[in-house]
């Protein structure tokens, strides 16, 4: 009867379990965005939550439609710069809501292009003077996009990489609630707002746990194949 060593057969049992728990892993995640999926349906046909002169906490908030009415503050506007729609490069406008209650809310209120021939040039937009009704989807921050450093989402700059709402918060000294709203009512005011879905990746997910019960099986068969010759060379 043929011998497989025990420190080889080891390192193919424990690479093969790996790759199998990575399978479970994409596969939790499939599921907890199909379950958030079923959630988000229910919160888009809900009644807005509106919001006053008291702080709506985020667990609360998140995911949720909201409303707000106020004023925008454009001297304290903030482009987030690398944010492609429709394969063009372009910029998500945010900028504060003084609401008529007192507090502040921070809205991406849409995207616009950028001049490929000068960046620092920004397409046309309109920002109404006053009192707007503010509808959209609460979001724990403005959206992140990869960035080397943090010199790039350095205070005061007008054009930034990544906003930190906290961050912002100390900078401005506004008393800002503790989210984002993604602004999805139209205001006339040229701006896109036809954002990217949340939960996309569904199916990538289950595709990359099946690659990982794949990979898992081609380990184990494999491996014993390997240490199957090491055993038989090793009696000849």
């Amino acid at each position: 009867m043929l011998k497989i060593r025990f420190w080889p057969l080891l390192a193919i049992l424990i690479a093969a379990a790996l790759a199998v728990r990575l399978g479970f892993w994409q596969r939790d995640r499939a599921h907890q965005k199909e379950a958030l999926a079923a959630q988000l349906i229910r919160y888009q046909n809900s009644t807005p939550i509106p919001l006053g002169s008291s702080w709506l906490p985020l667990k609360e908030a998140e995911y949720h439609r909201v409303q707000a009415r106020g004023r925008f503050m454009p001297e304290r506007v903030v482009y987030l710069d690398n944010r492609p729609y429709d394969a063009r490069p372009g910029f998500h406008v945010l900028m504060p809501l003084a609401l008529e209650e007192g507090t502040y809310v921070l809205i991406n209120r849409g995207w616009i292009p950028c001049n490929m021939q000068d960046r620092t040039v920004l397409a046309p937009y309109s920002t109404p003077t006053d009192s707007v009704v503010i509808e959209g989807i609460a979001r724990a921050d403005p959206g992140q996009a990869f960035e080397l450093g943090a010199g790039g989402s350095a205070a005061h700059l007008r054009v930034r990489q990544n906003l930190d709402l906290a961050a912002y918060q100390l900078e401005t000294g506004l008393p800002l609630q503790p989210f984002v709203i993604w602004q999805t009512n139209q205001i006339n005011d040229q701006l896109v707002r036809a954002w990217p879905n949340i939960l996309t990746g569904v199916e990538r997910n289950y595709g990359y746990m099946l690659q990982w019960w794949g990979i898992a099986a081609a380990i184990l068969l494999s491996g014993l194949y390997a240490a199957r010759r090491a055993a038989l060379n090793a009696v000849k």
